[in-house]
């Protein structure tokens, strides 16, 4: 059996119709937080149901309520799904097969004692010259395969200065 489960982390309000793209076909989406505004969720549950903790911005209705750590099994395959890296449950995650997190920004894929984790980056506004991602792992045989991908989205708009 095979499974297929989109990252997304850092929306902080933002749905792109990129992200909705690049997730389409997923089994199973999981949100590392911060995602700014319930609507996000809404939005991403049309594609797959959704699993999200709350990101340090996660403050508003809807979202205040959200874990901020989450234990799941997906297909057999056990999760440890959290916003902060170092918020991170090392015990948890070493009886996970796969972390996720965000908050950095910062896309990344590492393993760490055997555990695979996974930080897709920012699906959400711009920041400094990071991409605009998010992550697939395909598990076939309890066997996770990451994947970061980086979203074709419009360049940002350079900021006017006062009094320009």
């Amino acid at each position: 059996m095979s499974l297929r489960i989109g990252l997304i982390s850092d929306t902080h309000g933002l749905v792109r119709p990129e992200a909705l793209a690049a997730l389409a076909g997923c089994d199973w989406l999981l949100h590392a937080g911060d995602i700014g505004r319930l609507d996000v969720l809404q939005a991403l549950s049309a594609v797959a149901p959704v699993h999200a903790v709350r990101g340090n911005v996660d403050t508003g209705e809807g979202l205040a309520h959200l874990p901020e750590r989450l234990d799941l099994e997906l297909g057999g395959l056990r999760v440890h799904l959290v916003h902060r890296p170092q918020d991170i449950d090392e015990q948890s995650a070493t009886r996970a097969a796969l972390v996720v997190c965000g908050h950095t920004h910062r896309p990344l894929v590492d393993e760490i004692h055997g555990t695979l984790r996974v930080n897709p980056g920012s699906a959400g506004p711009r920041r400094f010259s990071l991409p605009v991602g998010v992550g697939i792992v395909e598990v076939r045989a309890r066997a996770p395969q990451p994947r970061l991908l980086t979203l074709a989205v419009p360049p940002a708009r350079p900021r006017r200065r006062r009094g320009a």
